[in-house]
């Protein structure tokens, strides 16, 4: 079995300050044993179009993403970023998952596909994420040593193509970092991470934002593990916090042998 982590923040608009916070919960899980840590999405910045413009950066370049590699050197962790403000060539910016190795390298990154443009009947009322960032194109997994690790983002959990797509590439464990607003995640949160579970019969990691944020945007939490059969392995309330459970890959084989749900698709999902 190996230990995996999920972290459940409450962030700002300040890049170093989230950062603070974040590092203090890194080194809490590690020390639980962790070796795959997921952040949230937005982690180290949360607000509007003009602060994710200021802390942008290339990808793979600048001091932020610098002090993420070495935190997942020096903890010995493999760090998935859940997301980050990246910086195209052409100017536009992506929301972007960024996946680093227990020896600081950037294995790989994945731009979120589906747009949050939806009303909801909250304080905010209105989100419009297309006006900030521009849409991925492409899917994203990454070999590790604990298994494949499948890449989403937020919004991405109501489509459930993208995760049949994962686990036809070979996914064995899906990443779900997220901002799901109070009103949504009340309703859907835990039912659609667990039929994402349930169908690709894998691992789902979920670290989400918690509690009030700027411009009246309040966030739902709730980060839980569930395991392939679509059990939760363990689950935050609504407060900035950690937990951990200990993933067995061998219950994937289990299930999958007694119940092998890839042969028996008749329809197969075909995604670039």
């Amino acid at each position: 079995m190996t230990k995996f982590g999920v972290v459940q923040m409450n962030s700002g608009v300040n890049a170093e300050d989230n950062l603070d916070v974040l590092e203090s919960q890194l080194k809490h899980l590690q020390a639980q044993g962790a070796r795959l840590i997921l952040t949230p999405e937005n982690a180290l910045v949360f607000g509007r179009k003009e602060d994710y413009e200021k802390y942008a950066e290339e990808l793979g370049h600048g001091p932020l993403q610098k002090r993420l590699s070495e935190l997942a050197f020096e903890l010995g962790i493999w760090l998935v970023m859940g997301s980050f403000p990246i910086r195209n060539h052409d100017g536009t910016l992506s929301t972007t998952c960024l996946v680093y190795d227990a020896a600081g390298n950037l294995r790989a990154s994945y731009e979120k596909l589906h747009m949050f443009d939806v009303d909801i009947a909250d304080n905010h009322r209105s989100y419009r994420e297309s006006d900030t960032f521009r849409a991925g194109e492409n899917l994203a997994l990454v070999d590790t040593p604990f298994g494949m690790l499948g890449l989403s983002i937020c919004y991405d959990i109501r489509f459930p193509q993208l995760y049949a797509a994962l686990r036809q590439r070979g996914a064995d464990i899906i990443v779900v970092p997220a901002a799901f607003t109070k009103v949504t995640g009340a309703a859907h949160w835990e039912v659609l991470l667990r039929a994402r579970a349930i169908e690709t019969q894998c691992w789902v990691l979920a670290a989400a934002q918690c509690g009030e944020h700027q411009g009246g945007r309040e966030t739902y939490g709730h980060s839980m593990i569930i395991d392939p059969w679509g059990q939760v392995a363990c689950e935050l309330n609504n407060n900035i916090g950690t937990a951990w459970a200990d993933v067995d890959l061998a219950s994937n084989s289990a299930i999958r042998s007694k119940m092998p749900l890839l042969q028996h698709a008749q329809l197969q999902c075909v995604m670039k």
